[in-house]
């Protein structure tokens, strides 16, 4: 019994060493209007022991911002005969519209792949979750397709130097949204590791809403589906007529 209340206590204070995380980002509301080009999100903290002072040790700091995860669909195209086709598929029911990782060094020098694979750190490590059976190399194939798919439209971002720190107390990354993201809820994680493990984290949110004309137009488009093709018919149908009546004048 004494040697078991002696690892007790020695946990209970191992665990009271560990820094606490207090996050905070710029903007918790994002809204998307008419003319939205981005924006820049600034994610910053503190690094404190339990007291709420400096904390002892040395740390380093990732940021994960995550947008809504959505289930999609990837085809390979292969050329036959001179014409491209669609191959081979892969369906997956959890990719984040949108990810972006920001760290104080390159994840390979903080942590194993196994950790960073457990906290999703970095774009080889995000968790898809393919729907049926799929062959491993298949996967890790795919997933690379839609790494670089989302990568090349700003939507997936890596930045190994993203993270600043002054005197291991105050951190802060900036982490641009470009104007193409989803609506949704964000979540902003932080974690601070020492030594290859994690040893606090922290969740901030943020709000990204359209507003104005856009709000209008998605929320009409849900709720009256039909009519929205409808519309969107008679206008394209408006424009080619427009178009050819201009062309005859001229």
């Amino acid at each position: 019994m004494k040697g078991l209340f002696a690892l007790l206590c020695l946990v209970m204070l191992g665990a009271a060493r560990d820094p606490i995380l207090v996050p905070e980002v710029s903007q918790h509301e994002v809204e998307v209007r008419q003319g939205f080009t981005g924006t820049e999100l600034l994610l910053f903290g503190a690094i404190l022991d339990p007291q709420g002072t400096r904390a002892g040790r040395d740390y380093d700091i990732v940021v994960v911002l995550k947008g809504p995860t959505q289930s999609i669909t990837l085809r390979e195209k292969q050329k036959h005969a001179g014409i491209w086709i669609n191959a081979a598929s892969a369906q997956f029911r959890s990719a984040p519209s949108f990810y972006a990782v920001a760290s104080s060094r390159p994840i390979d020098q903080i942590v194993d792949a196994r950790t960073a694979a457990i906290y999703e750190l970095g774009l080889p490590f995000i968790q898809l979750s393919p729907i049926g059976t799929i062959d491993p190399d298949r996967q890790v194939r795919f997933a690379a397709g839609l790494a670089g798919m989302m990568t090349d439209g700003k939507l997936y971002q890596e930045n190994p130097h993203g993270v600043t720190l002054s005197e291991q107390v105050l951190y802060q990354a900036r982490i641009a949204l470009p104007s193409n993201v989803q609506t949704g809820t964000y979540t902003a994680e932080t974690f601070a590791i020492s030594k290859g493990r994690v040893v606090a984290s922290a969740i901030a949110r943020v709000q990204v809403e359209k507003r104005g004309f856009e709000r209008a137009i998605a929320e009409f488009a849900l709720q009256y589906a039909f009519f929205y093709g409808m519309v969107a018919v008679a206008i394209s149908i408006a424009m080619g007529w427009l178009a050819g009546r201009i062309f005859t004048y001229v």
